[in-house]
This record gives C-alpha cells, sequence and structure tokens, in this order.
C-alpha cells in the first residue's frame, strides 16, 4: 500500500493469545507491523473470495465449447423466439 494513502477507518477484533502469537511471527517474518500485517492478509483474502463468486472457471473443454457456439450458435428454440417477440413488443410499447 502506497505510504500517501491515508487510513481511517478501524476494525477490531477479538482473537486467542495463540492467534495473536501466530500473527505476530508472520508479520516480524514479512518485516511488517501487525496491522500492516492483518490488513493485508485480510484484503487478499476478502478478493480471493470475492474472485471465487465472480470468476466463472472452465474446464478445457468446456471453453473450447463455449468459444465453438459464440462462433457458430444454434439457432434459438421455439420458446426462445417466442420471448424475443415478447420482449420486442415490451420495449416497443
Amino acid at each position: 500500500m502506497p505510504a500517501s494513502v491515508q487510513r481511517t477507518a478501524r476494525i477490531e477484533a477479538r482473537l486467542s493469545p495463540e492467534a495473536l502469537e501466530i500473527i505476530r511471527r508472520a508479520a516480524e517474518i514479512q518485516g511488517r507491523s501487525v496491522s500492516d500485517f492483518v490488513v493485508a492478509a485480510t484484503q487478499a483474502a476478502a478478493e480471493q473470495t470475492i474472485a471465487n463468486l465472480e470468476i466463472l472457471r472452465l474446464s478445457r473443454k468446456a471453453q473450447e465449447r463455449f468459444a465453438t457456439l459464440l462462433i457458430n450458435p444454434p439457432a434459438p428454440t421455439p420458446a426462445l423466439a417466442r420471448a424475443f417477440k415478447r420482449h420486442r413488443a415490451l420495449i416497443a410499447e
């Protein structure tokens, strides 16, 4: 985090002495303060949690199938054709 970023928000957590000691040791190994270590680790975990929800991962086979369908889409089904027609009617109103 750049030194110019101003930190004004606070969070508070209660943890066991054992957990605090592990965090202190890890922060020391990385040459960070406990606060910096906790902020960085929490932010990384939060970003990973969000990515796990927002990013769709496909196998190689699924990627190839998806690309093929994008390049050569199948003909619309009757139900899809009806939905398009209803949508056009709603938008035209």
